[in-house]
């Protein structure tokens, strides 16, 4: 077994730690740090839904994905400087947007709109994954916020929902890629699934040669066991108000 640049081991995580209520303004937020990656979550509440939704009776979820200037090891040009965000962090607000629709009942909060920001404050590899399960966090707690305001007619998630990064370096299959391995990984996957075991989304890419459904299943029990402490992580930064607002 190799041992990584980093210390840890092939199906190690980095460090995980969810601090929530960062934000005084936002109905919910956490701040996210997996290893040296740190994103910003905040879930808004809105009481007014896109016009395709208008009488349905019910809400809708979604995202919006950033970088800070200097996130990472050189200052990129804000994603919003020329009027819209980048190719990059558009595809990335889709997925997290789509992924957080994945495990809401939209009937239960009515006709409201939670936008979840995610801002990357630091990016060390793994940062959509980060923002997809900081998201969730922030998203819990706008519903606990609603829930305690006594305007959710009952439970409206269905699932937990995490996501974390596998990828195959130097021939090994490793867990949880920070920015060195995933710049040289010869297959790079995404996994978002829900607390229960279900996939959302795979997002994968053999950087060089293709790889074998044998390597795919190795990657995807690579990942499972790792989601699995990370919904861990998630409860407990959720606490008390799961019950309520969980099913």
């Amino acid at each position: 077994m190799k041992i990584r640049t980093s210390g840890r081991a092939p199906g190690e995580l980095r460090n995980i730690e969810i601090q929530t209520g960062v934000n005084q303004h936002a109905e919910g937020s956490c701040l996210i740090r997996v290893g040296g990656t740190e994103v910003h979550c905040t879930a808004s509440v809105e009481d007014r839904v896109p016009p395709f939704l208008y009488g349905s009776g019910e809400g809708w979820v979604t995202a919006e994905y950033g970088m800070l200037p200097r996130a990472t090891g050189t200052r990129n040009q804000r994603d919003r400087a020329g009027g819209r965000p980048n190719g990059r962090s558009y595809e990335i607000q889709r997925l997290i947007g789509r992924s957080l629709r994945a495990v809401v009942d939209r009937k239960v909060f009515g006709e409201r709109t939670i936008w979840v920001d995610c801002d990357v404050l630091q990016a060390d590899g793994g940062t959509r994954c980060a923002a997809i399960t900081g998201g969730f966090v922030a998203l819990a707690h706008a519903f606990a916020f609603l829930h305690g305001k006594k305007k959710l007619s009952g439970r409206p998630l269905i699932d937990a929902l995490t996501a974390v990064s596998v990828g195959v370096v130097a021939g090994e299959s490793l867990l949880d890629l920070d920015y060195v391995e995933d710049s040289s990984a010869e297959v790079d996957l995404n996994v978002v699934r829900t607390g229960s075991g279900h996939y959302v989304e795979l997002q994968g890419t053999a950087e060089e040669e293709p790889f074998s459904r044998d390597r795919m299943n190795q990657l995807l029990d690579l990942a499972d066991a790792g989601l699995d402490r990370l919904r861990d992580a998630q409860f407990e930064a959720i606490g008390e108000s799961r019950s309520q607002i969980l099913r």
